[in-house]
């Protein structure tokens, strides 16, 4: 899949090649705004490997270099959820931030999911990330569900916020 959304912006599906450039893109886009995980630490390991395969991952190409990614997957391996694909990570470079890059790889990225018969997209998101919110909310995504103080980190309760939309409409 290769498709130009915003000016200057490629969007395609990974490939294995593009291991180690977005495993460093998520090194350096770290921030407690939205990781759960650990700031990684050497040795690193590959981005790519059984459960994180490059065909879950679109990724954003300006002048060349890769931007950003989005993976989506089922968001379990039942039958009874095949109907919905689940965003689980969204990272844009600090250099290409403000340019439309996120919201181009998350209509992408829905673009893919009605393609392969999806009819619902959700995700997960940190209760402070307030521009992540921002832009789900204005692409169409509504907050379904709120675990408060889900999660402990840094010393603080940070709340996990669960959002959807349809992709029919």
């Amino acid at each position: 899949m290769a498709v130009m959304i915003v000016p200057e912006t490629l969007i395609r599906t990974a490939e294995r090649a593009d291991d180690d450039v977005l495993a460093e893109l998520d090194r350096v886009t770290w921030s407690r705004l939205h990781a759960v995980l650990p700031a990684p630490v050497p040795p690193y390991g590959p981005f790519f490997d059984d459960r994180h395969r490059p065909e879950d991952y679109l990724v954003a190409v300006r002048g060349g270099v890769v931007v950003g990614y989005v993976r989506t997957v089922p968001p379990t391996p039942l039958a009874a959820t095949a109907h919905v694909r689940q965003i689980q990570g969204l990272v844009v470079a600090e250099s290409a931030r403000g340019l439309g890059v996120a919201r181009a790889l998350l209509r992408a990225a829905m673009d893919r999911a009605r393609a392969d018969g999806a009819v619902r997209m959700t995700l997960r998101v940190l209760g402070h990330n307030a521009p992540a919110r921002a832009l789900y909310a204005s692409e169409g995504f509504g907050v379904e569900g709120v675990l408060p103080g889900e999660l402990f980190l840094d010393g603080e309760y940070v709340d996990d916020v669960l959002m959807g939309r349809s992709l029919t409409r």
